[in-house]
């Protein structure tokens, strides 16, 4: 054999085992994780605390920046909070918040502008009407300037509607009249055009609350004022809302032209008083085993409920997921919720997707496995 015959043998060679590495090589793919499996769809939040915030423990901080790709604080935005006086402002947790979010490049959202309750005690006590709507516009302009470009969308009222659908007689309305809601999200939008701003609530897929936010917000609109979004909080039970009324709501917000954006979302799996609904934090009742069934544990039975309604939920979020901007879960896990103190105190609760020692719960693995499903279906 001659030389230029075995050079294009040993060529050949070469190639063929190269060629056979680079087949055997796999393409890295990302963690299964909430944040990876539905970035296609929309955004994954979660509420976070001061712990959470503080990043002091480091399994919490790591399911936090993993799994959901967008946050929200729980209280340390509302007026009591960030404005507790009129010349006091506290932007410590705030800008720590902020921070969090920028590390791990997320959506930011802020709640809450506007809310009756959690209120700064120098605002609930103003009863002129110039001197309420400088007040508001004072507060307004002072956060949303601050993080201007920073929190990509916002809360600007929350909660104005009894469930009728009528407004709430907050102090707001006792002293502005309606005004106070058009001009919120004005004030908002003039400081930061960019950002989205919300109208949010609860009992949002109930028929005469849903009227009545549908005719709030499109009454703000027809002023001529933004508004880009619905909040539906999703303080939820097993068994209600129905889901035909949770798709009903979110097609009904859609079709003023607006984001959909669900909020607040947890499945209360524990008896209800009294059928309550909705999360007025100004009701509560007494605690008694009846009404607090699992405190050494949630049995695999409740476990398969509350999975099968999170992937039933979720069925019609991606069904939607074209009105839907944000799915954000009120808080990380069991032991963080607000639930485990309402609306009766002391129980011990089991609304989310990791239990009480941070581990993911069936409803998570549930919730992965369905939209890895409609992938492969899509595809």
């Amino acid at each position: 054999m001659n030389i230029k015959k075995q050079f294009l043998l040993i060529t050949t060679i070469l190639i063929l085992v190269i060629g056979c590495k680079e087949s055997t090589v796999e393409t890295p793919t990302e963690p299964v994780t909430l944040r990876n499996v539905y970035k296609d769809a929309f955004y994954i939040g979660a509420a976070l605390n001061r712990f959470q915030i503080d990043e002091t423990d480091s399994i919490m901080a790591g399911i936090v920046g993993r799994e959901f790709s967008s946050i929200t604080a729980e209280n340390e935005m509302k007026s009591m909070q960030i404005h507790p006086t009129k010349d006091t402002f506290n932007y410590e947790y705030p800008d720590k918040f902020v921070a969090l979010g920028e590390k791990h490049n997320m959506f930011i959202h802020g709640h809450t502008l506007v809310w009756h309750s959690q209120l700064s005690p120098w605002i609930r006590n103003i009863e002129d009407s110039t001197e309420m709507a400088e007040a508001l516009k004072s507060h307004i302009t002072a956060v949303v300037s601050r993080y201007k470009g920073k929190i990509h969308s916002w809360d600007v009222v929350n909660e104005a509607l009894n469930e009728d659908g009528t407004l709430r007689k907050s102090v707001f309305l006792e002293v502005m009249g309606e005004d106070y809601l058009p001009l919120a999200f004005k004030w908002t939008s003039e400081i930061d055009p960019d950002a989205d701003l919300y109208y949010n609530d609860y009992n949002m897929a109930n028929p005469e609350k849903r009227a009545g936010a549908i005719r709030l917000v499109k009454n703000i609109m027809d002023k001529g004022v933004k508004v880009d979004g619905i909040g539906m909080q999703g303080h939820w039970h097993l068994n209600t809302p129905s889901l035909e009324e949770i798709e009903k709501s979110i097609v009904d917000y859609a079709s003023l032209g607006v984001k959909v954006a669900i909020t607040e979302l947890d499945i209360s799996v524990l008896p209800n008083p009294r059928d309550l609904v909705g999360a007025d934090i100004g009701q509560n009742f007494d605690n008694s085993e009846l009404l607090n069934p699992y405190t050494k544990g949630l049995p695999d039975s409740i476990q398969v409920k509350l999975a099968n309604r999170y992937t039933d939920i979720f069925k019609i979020f991606l069904k939607h997921k074209d009105k839907i901007s944000r799915v954000t879960f009120w808080g990380v896990n069991d032991g963080q919720s607000w639930l485990n103190g309402f609306p009766v105190r002391g129980r011990t609760n089991h609304p989310l997707l990791f239990d009480r020692e941070l581990k993911p719960k069936s409803a998570y693995d549930s919730i992965i496995a369905l939209k890895q499903r409609d992938d492969k279906q899509s595809n």
